[in-house]
């Protein structure tokens, strides 16, 4: 299982967002892409924050009792980004998603360059294609 690796089951075309984009655009991207959260990218495609379901309907439901319309990514992004790497394993990954609490880790290159997204869903795919490869070699 050591051998199974992120690269092998990462979403290399997830959505992603930038710092300027209106929360109200994103939210879009989120729900077309159906997933629970997204890279924000500088310029040059490197993570600078991160974007969450969450941190949308917490920002929603604000602005719904407020009456306010226009809102940021750059206001509400996370800028603690939790990622990994291609390379790592997809057991250490899935250690990492049941210590951390998160739904969805960018994939970045060693110089932090953005290349792609793997969630807990892939994690359990990629696991559950190796027992099923070893259940019928048994």
């Amino acid at each position: 299982m050591e051998s199974l690796k992120v690269n092998h089951y990462m979403n290399r075309r997830p959505v992603t967002f930038t710092d300027e984009m209106p929360v109200a655009e994103a939210v879009e991207r989120l729900l077309t892409g159906k997933q629970s959260g997204g890279a924000v990218l500088n310029p040059r495609n490197k993570v600078i924050g991160f974007l969450s379901e969450k941190d949308c309907i917490a920002r929603m439901i604000t602005s719904s009792y407020y009456r306010e319309q226009v809102a940021r990514v750059k206001e509400i992004m996370k800028t603690d980004v939790l990622a990994v790497k291609s390379y790592d394993s997809i057991i250490e990954v899935a250690q990492r998603f049941l210590n951390e609490g998160t739904k969805l880790y960018p994939v970045v290159d060693d110089d932090g360059y953005f290349i792609g997204t793997i969630s807990r869903a892939d994690v359990l795919y990629a696991i559950d294609v190796q027992l099923r490869d070893g259940y019928k070699r048994a």
